[in-house]
């Protein structure tokens, strides 16, 4: 897999604008003096299914958005390079899945960020490079573990002990919407190469 500038930079396109609009988001609604936190996901509510297309870019504060930020730029990246088409293709799916997850199984709670966005990306790398055995994209996945595996401590209960403003609920939505289009998608986008062998006539001599 030879890495070429022009896909590189053509990868970093759509990353870059996204977070850009996250972050014009956040300064907005501190220029304005107001709290956006509304336009999250509040699970079991039908105002809250709103949120499922703005919660990712509402931010409770600068801290929360650096925090989402680089890793953003990083995983998605990473999906529109080495999965090209097939990642403007699963990225909504993401989105929204990862939402919807997150409004079913949330607590009583407004829930922003772009973190389930992230995990849910981070897990569609992951399982996408193992379920195709292509030693790549494989490589991609260890990578993702290197980057984020501690990560995956914030998905369940125990974090909410830690930090009661952590939405596990989002983590885990997000890594399980990763890994369900992980499986859909196997089979589409980058394969692992087939192997051709050829029979090589052998020819007798007779001496």
């Amino acid at each position: 897999m030879k890495f070429e500038v022009k896909q590189i930079l053509y990868a970093f396109f759509f990353p870059v604008i996204f977070v850009l609009v996250i972050w014009l988001a956040w300064i907005m609604e501190k220029g304005l003096d107001t709290h956006w936190y509304q336009w999250g996901i509040y699970p079991g509510s039908v105002e809250g299914l709103w949120g499922i297309l703005t919660s990712p870019f509402i931010h409770s504060d600068i801290k929360h958005l650096f925090s989402n930020t680089v890793p953003l730029l990083v995983l998605c990246w990473s999906l529109f390079y080495f999965y090209k088409d097939l990642g403007y293709l699963v990225f909504p799916i993401l989105w929204i899945l990862s939402g919807l997850f997150t409004w079913s199984i949330g607590r009583d709670s407004w829930h922003i960020g772009a973190s389930s966005l992230i995990y849910s990306i981070s897990f569609f790398l992951f399982f996408s490079g193992i379920f195709r055995r292509y030693i790549p994209l494989m490589a991609v996945s260890l990578i993702v573990v290197f980057l984020y595996g501690s990560a995956i401590w914030n998905m369940f209960p125990v974090a909410e002990l830690v930090d009661p403003n952590v939405s596990w609920e989002g983590h885990l939505s997000g890594a399980f919407s990763g890994l369900i289009c992980a499986l859909i998608f196997r089979k589409q986008g980058p394969q692992k190469p087939e192997v051709i062998e050829e029979e090589e006539d052998e020819e007798e001599f007779e001496l």
